[in-house]
This record gives structure tokens, sequence and C-alpha cells, in this order.
């Protein structure tokens, strides 16, 4: 009997991975297909420029053109002249230690930071691969970009290692040899999962693949991105358009990011010829179109990750019995026993709106957000004098029920749904007035006074999540703050 149950076990797993082996990129249509992205809350994603853009300036000049943009971070490539008025000097590996810290005091003076550096490729030997990953953490750069012409990685993933530096393989269009991301994904597999792809969106485009298809099939190794939007699908000699007017589908291309919750940067990368050497003006229209469609603009991520995607729980605290768990792959936080309040403690917020997501996970859930706890939680004293923004479905008192100011003042409107699903709150605090969305109802709206509960409240404070019992559990998520001053 035992031979049996382990005959069937082997079985089981031979067919696991022989079925993740076949996995390909036709797998993921239907997945993409049936994903509403028109719904999805777009994060923002930090942009970067891919010095390419600028190719006919010299890196000093195309830091200018990066500053004017508003861009904050910045991808260079190898081979750039480094000055305007110089032919001999050029940026890469190579390059003199005073060259090196010239660039470091250019780009401190911009406010830029070098996080990447591709496209670019070495030997297939240790001496090669070191000259190189030696230079990027000089440089202080976090990703390198490469399109290796070898298909044994070993020496890569001994200098990912080795250096902490992470490595995204680039596709440029059909017929290279990385056009397909399947190709890119038979060759990392197995390999440390710093390593993954830098995907280029118009490549995906001109090749005929769908971006948004390419990056739910590489989900979970993206460690860099260069956005590009194109005039043609399927056409190699496509040509680059402001973002949003093309056919590469930036909208869903980031929304798909955002589920994946991504935390590289976007390369804008701007091929176009005929715009040289300054396509500013079609950057910052396309800049402009992203600004449009991303919901979370200008907000702080305050229950956020790791470079390496993991959630965490970075300056937050407790105060009293039960706990919060968070799920470090999805950023779920789960209240559990209680009372107690879990509460931001690295910043106290007056004029603000607090956005998140709640799921009530029993009937009989009861819980809220705080906003303005005045002071560092060392007692059940802040209870009197915040704000609770209620959680409790079942409860027929409008001044206890969610939506309400709890104990203060009564919600307007039933727009909570069912529970375990997940509701959306947007909590706008200015001055004395308190706004309560719930799910795109305004609920509440309130000019705020001591009453009930509230003896009296603060100009500013912490914000907080209650774990009321055991029997009461609540969960939240994607939880952002953005100041207004």
């Amino acid at each position: 009997m035992k031979r049996l149950i382990y005959s069937i076990i082997l079985f089981a797993l031979i067919f696991a991975t022989n079925s993740f082996a076949q996995k390909s990129l036709a797998d993921v249509k239907d997945c993409v297909a049936n994903t509403n992205y028109a719904e999805v809350r777009i994060k923002e994603i930090p942009i970067a420029m891919q010095c390419w853009t600028f190719r006919n300036l010299s890196f000093m000049e195309t830091l200018e053109k990066v500053n004017k943009l508003g861009i904050k971070y910045l991808e260079a490539f190898p081979g750039q002249k480094l000055l305007p008025d110089n032919d001999d000097k050029h940026f890469g590996v190579g390059m003199s230690e005073a060259d090196m810290e010239l660039v470091k005091k250019k780009l401190k003076e911009y406010g830029i930071t070098l996080r990447s550096f591709g496209v670019t490729n070495f030997d297939n030997n240790e001496e090669a691969a070191k000259e190189t990953f030696e230079f990027v953490k000089k440089m202080g750069i976090k990703v390198l970009v490469i399109e290796p012409k070898y298909d044994d990685y070993t020496i890569i993933d001994k200098m990912v290692k080795k250096y902490n530096i992470r490595v995204g393989i680039h596709n440029h269009p059909k017929p290279s040899k990385y056009w397909n991301p399947e190709t890119v994904m038979n060759n990392i597999k197995g390999l440390d999962k710093r390593i993954g792809i830098c995907g280029d969106t118009g490549h995906w485009t001109r090749s005929g693949i769908n971006p948004v298809e390419a990056l739910r099939f590489m989900k979970g190794r993206i460690t860099n991105m260069h956005l590009k939007d194109l005039d043609q699908f399927g056409v190699k000699e496509a040509q680059d358009v402001p973002f949003g007017s093309g056919k590469s589908n930036v909208h869903d291309i980031l929304a798909e990011l955002t589920l994946q919750n991504y935390r590289g940067t976007l390369s804008v990368e701007h091929e176009r010829g005929d715009e040289q050497p300054d396509p500013s003006a079609s950057i910052a229209k396309g800049l402009e179109y992203v600004k449009s469609i991303t919901y979370y603009l200008g907000f702080e991520e305050i229950l956020g990750a790791y470079d390496n995607g993991n959630f965490n729980k970075h300056g937050w605290n407790h105060y009293g019995p039960g706990y919060f768990e968070l799920d470090e792959k999805t950023g779920v936080l789960k209240s559990s026993g209680g009372m107690g309040l879990f509460w931001y403690s690295a910043k106290k917020y007056s004029d603000f709106i607090l956005d998140l997501e709640f799921k009530s996970l029993a009937s009989e859930t009861n819980s809220g957000v705080f906003i303005r706890v005045p002071d560092v939680v060392v007692s059940n004293d802040y209870i009197s004098h915040s704000f609770e923004i209620q959680i409790d479905d079942d409860n027929e008192n409008p001044v206890h029920r969610t939506g309400a100011v709890y104990d203060a003042e009564p919600v307007k409107k039933n727009a909570v749904k069912p529970t375990g699903e997940w509701n959306h709150y947007r909590i706008t605090f200015v001055g004395d007035n308190i706004k309560v969305e719930l799910n795109g109802e305004l609920v509440n709206d309130w000019d705020a006074k001591p009453q009930g509960k509230i003896r009296d409240f603060a100009s500013s404070g912490y914000i907080g999540f209650q774990n009321h019992d055991s029997h009461a559990k609540a969960s939240f998520r994607n939880v952002f703050v953005k100041e207004l001053k």
C-alpha cells in the first residue's frame, strides 16, 4: 500500500512538473481576457527615462532633458557620449573613477537616481561578467539589463548572488533571440528569482505579442520595464506614439502591473527617429495620459512592500490584546482577537485622503478605521480623542453601522457589500470636515465636533485599524494616504 501511495505522489509531482514545463503564452490568454482591467485602481509606478531616447545627445545633456520632464529615475545605456564637447568619453564599463564621480555629482544636483543600466552584454566568463557587475555596483545601480547570446546562465546566477544586482533579460523584436517571453522563461527557470525579464512593450507589440499577456505570463519574474506605445500592432516598422494613443494598450499594461504589485520602474523609451534629437513634447503628452489613468497619483502606500514584492509592517505598531497577521505575498492584513489598535506610527496626518479596501470575515464583524489619533497609543484613552469610521454591517443603529463616524454621526445610506466581499473606503479629512465614500457612494459628510464618545479631537494624528475581538475579524488591503497641503 505504501509503495502505491508513493507511486501516486511521484506521478503527481511529475505531472505538476510537466504541466509547468508546458506552460505557454497561450495559457494566459483566457485569464487576461476575463480580467476587468477597467476596474483596477492603478498604482503610481515610478517613471524612469531610458537614455537611448536622447541617444543623439550626451549623457549630461540628457540629464537636463530628463529634469525638465520631471522624471527622477534613469536607465543609462552603454556607449552614450558623456560630455557634449568631448568625443572620447562615454558612459559604461571602463569609465574612469573621476568620470564616475562626476556622473554621481550631477545626478545628485538634479535629484535623479540612476536605477538601471542596459541593454548591454558580456562574454560568458567570470572575468567579463565581474567587470560589468563591479561597474554597476560602484554606480549604485540596482538593475542590469542584458541580452545574452548564450543559454548557459550559470555565471549570471553566480554574479547576482554575489553582488545582489537584479538582472532583466531584454527582448528585441522578432526574430531576435528573446522576442518570445517563453524563451526568457525557459532560460531563467530554476535560477535566482532576482533574474527576470526587462519587458519591452514596444518590441512585443512589433512582434505581434499582446504586452498584457506577456506580462501575465512572466508574473513574478519582471525585474524592469521599457514602456512604449506604437501606432501599429504586429508590424516591425511601427513607430512610437504618445502613451495612450497607440496599439500597445498602456492602460491595461499598467493595470496588470498594479495587480502584480510590480515594484520596479517604467523606463520611457521613445525611439522614433524623426523626433530626434529631442522627443520631449511627445513624451510629456504621454506622461499626462499616464497621470490621467493613475488612481493613486500622489498617494503613499503605507502598508507597503520591499523591492522583492513582499509586503511588510514597517512603520506600524500594535497596542492592546490581539494582533494583525499580514500575508507578505498578497498584502492582506487580517485581525485576530482584541480589543486593540494597529496604528501607523511613522507619521501624523492633518488634512488627507485615506484610501483602502476592507472585508468583513463574519456577519458579526466589528472593526473600524481610526483617524487623527492624537498621541502615541499607550492606553484606551485614544478612543475619546479621535474618530472611528465604523465597520459593522449588522448593527441596526445608524450611528454604529458601516460608514458611520462611530457614536457621533450616523451613516446616511447603506452602500456596504455582503459579508465576505471587498469594500472600498475613501475617507477625506480636511480641517474639521470628514467625508466618507463607501464603494463609490458618499455615505457621510460631517463637520466634526465633540459628540457621543468624542470629547475633543486634534488637528493632526495617526491612522489605525481596530481589532475588536476573536469573533469580529476583518481584513484590510491596499492602504494609501495622500496628504493635502
